[in-house]
């Protein structure tokens, strides 16, 4: 009976714990229904049957095996976070050959098993030791085996099988990226997107109500609400103004178990900011701005500021000013401070208290970007009038011009009139003004001024030619007061014909000896001092004394120009070298002005092609045949020469011999010594003086021979 059991093994699982009906109920069903089926449906632990499989013998003794599942259903449920006082029972392994005598032993492996899970080695109970924690291990995967207990032979191949963790509300809601901060523009439609906020929950969400999330705001109403499903945050209020106010605190709650009573929460925080648009048009705090400014301001000064409120941010509170009417228009300016947003009211032209003492100004503050949503709100502009006052001020003397220039001719007589300034007090009083010439503006002091009238005179004769303008300065200054004003004078010295003309470039002239007659031989002009511009004209002519001579005549080219030609030949220079030629110049002046100038004609020597080759003068000869780059060529070579000899002169004392060879010479042939008494012709027979003027080969035995030779 024990081998049949075994080999007919079958597992079956029976739950127990709430009702013996429920349990008679579910042993009925057949046996290819889950446990996850039933194990959902009521939640109790399980009872687990093994069983082997059934031979059966076939036709011709052919043994037929037939497979059944070892475990028919393979799953248990544990509650999660149970804390009662005894360990939890999971489930039960029981064996149809189980008679209970204990010889069946009930192994378990797999995850947990032995620390989380144990199991009763002889009735098959499987409890859990420890609290589970379904969102830390969802499910547990175990092995169970029946093997014998003397023997540990298995009964059963081993079959894996899964606990798993069921799934309580144990995890309230949670907002991971919170807070939020999310912004939306002012003036927005009620029901405007603002942003969505995603809660989670870690408990299943497969099983009952316990990840199912709610949203619904706790804080924020009424001026925004969400969606219960999606949590997006809307709008709920029209028009809000993000000048009344701009930052909302809102509390977003999530809440599971699909909101009922019960179901645990999260929350968090969104801060919600209204952007600016722009809604507001500029305004000015007044309607009339009363300003002032002294007439003795120059252009550029400040008279004064004006702002017009605009309480939107950014480009939409930008406001641009324009002076659009009144009749200080072209007087003052507008321009716009870039820190303070201010229009500046500044002076363009001086102002004058005795001729004008109010101005009125029409100023326009507009928006330059206009938002077209709200453009029947506007207009976006408004005006104010400035009304400026001219304030009275105590003004130096004004001159009637801005600067005088007079004429005067040259060589006037002392005390001629130059001409006359004029300036007058402006102010209400109209004292009287006294005049003066700084003495800086003119040194020599050529003219004066009379200190009443004004009148400008000269204190001496004037020359053109010498300096043709005067610039002086003359300061006007109101009685009783430092007030002075200056005025620039410019006196122009008018030319007379007081310059007589004369020769324009050098007046000799270079002529050979050997020049044909009718050949030209210069072409002379003139210059004259005075001031004729293009209407100055020379004519030339020989003076009376020359004017028939033989040598040289004279032609007027009419042009201010003449040309000198000669009308003979043969010419010497050693008869004659030189020849003075007057010529008299005259000028087209009123009066005309003459003068004689005379032309000098030098004769010099030419070659065939009348070059000139040499004349009586050395200043021209040298000039005209020794160039500059001769004469430093002949230098070099005056140095070179110098540089040899000292280099000879330096040589000849390192071989330390005597300059002069024939000193030498003479000192050998002069200094004779020897013992023997003169023997007259004989002596002189016996030496060969040339013998002892050798240079080079002069020895110690020579000179022994030389003091003792011998007779022969």
């Amino acid at each position: 009976m024990r081998r049949e059991g075994l080999g007919l093994l079958r597992a079956f699982l029976v739950l127990v714990g709430v009702s013996a009906l429920c349990s008679v109920a579910l042993g009925t069903r057949k046996g290819n229904t889950s446990l996850d089926q039933r194990s959902h449906r009521h939640r109790h632990p399980g009872h687990v049957s093994l069983h082997r499989h059934r031979q059966r013998t076939g036709k011709e003794g052919q043994v037929l095996h037939r497979s059944k599942r070892g475990w028919v259903w393979n799953q248990f449920f544990v509650i999660e976070e149970y804390t009662g006082p005894d360990p939890v029972l999971v489930g039960r392994l029981h064996s149809d050959v189980d008679s209970g005598d204990g010889n069946i032993k009930y192994i378990l492996s797999g995850e947990g098993a032995g620390t989380i899970f144990v199991i009763d080695d002889k009735t098959g109970n499987i409890h859990a030791t420890k609290t589970l924690d379904r969102e830390e291990q969802a499910q547990y995967t175990l092995t169970a085996q029946a093997v014998a207990r003397d023997t540990n032979k298995p009964l059963e191949p081993p079959s894996e099988f899964i606990v798993k963790v069921q799934d309580i509300n144990d995890n309230p809601p949670e907002f991971l990226h919170g807070p939020y901060y999310a912004s939306v523009p002012e003036m927005s439609n009620v029901g405007t997107s603002v942003m969505q906020v995603t809660a989670t929950d870690a408990d299943d969400p497969t099983y009952g109500n316990s990840a199912r999330l709610v949203y619904s705001i706790l804080q924020g109403q009424p001026y925004f609400s969400v969606e219960p499903q999606t949590g997006i945050i809307r709008t709920a209020l029209p028009s809000m103004d993000r000048e009344a106010r701009q930052e909302y605190d809102v509390v977003i709650q999530a809440k599971d178990m699909g909101g009922h009573m019960g179901g645990l929460s999260g929350t968090t925080e969104v801060k919600i900011t209204l952007t600016d648009v722009n809604d507001n048009p500029p305004k000015f705090p007044q309607s009339v701005y009363p300003m002032s400014i002294s007439e003795d301001k120059v252009p550029g000064e400040e008279v004064g500021r004006l702002k017009a409120k605009d309480p939107d941010l950014g480009d939409n509170g930008l406001v641009k000013y324009n002076i659009i009417d009144g009749d200080g228009m072209g007087i003052f300016e507008l321009s716009t401070d870039s820190e303070t947003r201010e229009a500046v009211i500044k002076l363009k032209k001086t102002v004058d208290y005795e001729t004008k003492r109010l101005y009125t100004l029409k100023v326009e503050g507009s928006n330059p970007h206009v938002d077209p949503q709200f453009l029947a709100w506007g207009p976006y502009k408004d005006e104010a009038t400035i009304k400026i006052s001219v304030e009275d001020a105590d003004e130096p003397p004004v001159f009637i011009a801005h600067s005088y220039t007079f004429e005067v001719e040259e060589n006037a007589p002392e005390g001629t009139l130059v001409g006359r300034v004029h300036a007058k007090d402006t102010d209400v009083a109209n004292n009287p003004v006294s005049y003066r010439i700084p003495q800086y503006t003119d040194v020599e002091q050529f003219f004066s001024i009379n200190p009443e009238d004004g009148m400008i005179t000269t204190t001496r004769p004037l020359d053109r030619e010498t300096q043709a303008w005067h610039n002086i300065s003359v300061s006007a200054k109101e009685t009783g007061t430092h007030q002075i004003t200056k005025v620039r004078v410019n006196i122009k010295v008018k030319d007379v014909n007081d310059n007589a003309p004369e020769f324009a470039t050098n007046n000799e002239v270079l002529m050979c000896e050997t020049i044909a007659p009718g050949k030209l031989i210069e072409t002379v002009s003139a210059v004259d001092k005075d001031e004729m511009a293009n209407r100055q004209h020379f004519t030339f002519s020989l003076a009376p004394e020359v004017a028939h001579n033989h040598n040289f005549s004279l032609k007027d080219n009419r042009d201010s120009t003449a040309s000198i030609y000669v009308l003979r030949k043969g010419f010497s220079r050693l008869t004659q070298d030189v020849y003075f030629l007057p010529v008299e110049i005259n000028d087209n002046g009123f009066p005309a002005m003459s003068s004689t100038n005379t032309l000098t004609i030098r004769v010099c020597s030419c070659d065939s092609k009348d070059t000139i080759l040499s004349c009586n003068v050395e200043p021209y000869v040298l000039p005209a045949g020794l160039s500059t780059g001769a004469l430093i060529a002949i230098l070099a070579c005056i140095v070179i020469l110098l540089a040899i000899v000292v280099l000879f002169v330096a040589l000849r004392r390192q071989k330390k011999e005597p300059l002069i060879v024939f000193e030498e010479e003479d000192i050998r042939e002069n200094i004779i010594t020897y013992d023997d008494e003169g023997g007259g012709e004989e002596d002189t027979e016996a030496f060969d003086i040339a013998t002892l003027q050798v240079d080079d080969c002069w020895t110690e035995r020579d000179e022994r021979r030389f003091k003792n030779p011998t007779r022969r």
